[in-house]
């Protein structure tokens, strides 16, 4: 039988990045969560956290992970249809049961908002979002860190659904002061080359894409190894717009953000009709839980309303 105190301490520390930050949460000592660890491993007869900066679960850890967010929230849900009945894990595991799911910021800053209000007023549960990148939200997935994500990848993770939830549209935009400094003969690569881009982080990649499909001729530096662009790092979808509005650079927008900008003419686009479409999945683990099928019914009926069909 799994030690769940010791599987709780595991999958904090995973989740937290840190023994010391995982000990903070579970209101124990740094020593405490590693003995708990230890004993963990040695029962089972292999190593479950690869400690480092951020520690890390190993693919045996990944498991005992997943198990334990599902057997957390299986159990919250037969407790509130038995409410006489107690819970196996009441003395291990906070009665606050979480929903891990992985979301990229410009999702999360536009259309998965309203996903999430219409689920969390009624649900018994609280969610637990993670940014990162839609090429990077299926590791989430696959680490056994999160039970559902918003993902750029069609292939679904071991254990998990795939199904298509539309895509998000980005135009690249900038203001007329921007254009007509950088740009006064036109947009093309040698332009490009020069005009300071807006970046979220090193994972960005929306912005290169577009050059390269929209660009024009590349020059030769690019030939060899693609353009390298001048770029400020500005990891916050509002950020993007409040810098594209100011001046400080051109960026790929989600079209929600900035329609009313365009609109006004405080903002423009870099080339009429070159919008870039990114298509996004919806990932969750396959398993039998009301609450997830919920959330998953607020994220399409969200999307449907936000994304491009």
């Amino acid at each position: 039988m799994i030690d769940y105190p010791s599987l709780l301490a595991l999958a904090t520390v995973v989740r937290e990045g840190s023994f010391d930050k995982a000990a903070r949460t579970l209101h124990v000592t740094p020593s405490a969560v590693s003995q708990r660890i230890r004993a963990l491993e040695e029962r089972l007869g292999c190593s479950l956290v690869v400690r480092g900066q951020p520690c890390e679960a190993t693919e045996t850890g990944r498991r005992l992970c997943q198990h334990l967010d599902r057997v957390r929230l299986l159990e919250h849900e037969l407790q509130a249809q038995m409410p006489t009945q107690t819970s196996v894990l009441e003395a291990s595991v906070p009665t606050r049961v979480s929903l891990p799911v992985a979301v990229n910021a410009d999702s999360l800053a536009t259309w998965f908002m309203p996903a999430m209000a219409d689920f969390a007023p009624d649900a018994a549960v609280l969610l637990q979002i993670a940014v990162d990148d839609e090429h990077h939200t299926a590791q989430w997935l696959r680490s056994g860190q999160v039970l559902a994500a918003v993902t750029a990848t069609a292939a679904p993770a071991a254990g998990c659904n795939s199904q298509p939830l539309g895509a998000l549209r980005y135009v690249a935009a900038a203001s007329p002061a921007f254009m007509a400094r950088y740009f006064p003969e036109g947009v093309d690569a040698a332009s490009l080359a020069t005009a300071p881009s807006l970046m979220f982080n090193a994972k960005d990649e929306l912005q290169q894409r577009w050059v390269m499909r929209h660009g024009g001729p590349l020059p030769s530096p690019a030939q060899r190894g693609g353009l390298q662009l001048p770029r400020h790092i500005l990891p916050s979808s509002q950020a993007f717009v409040a810098a594209a509005l100011g001046g400080i650079g051109w960026g790929l927008h989600p079209e929600m953000l900035v329609r009313e900008h365009l609109a006004r003419g405080d903002l423009v686009a870099l080339k009429p009709d070159s919008a870039l479409e990114v298509p996004l999945y919806w990932q969750q683990a396959r398993m039998a839980s009301s609450l997830l099928a919920d959330l998953t019914q607020s994220v399409f009926k969200a999307a449907r309303a936000g994304l491009v069909a």
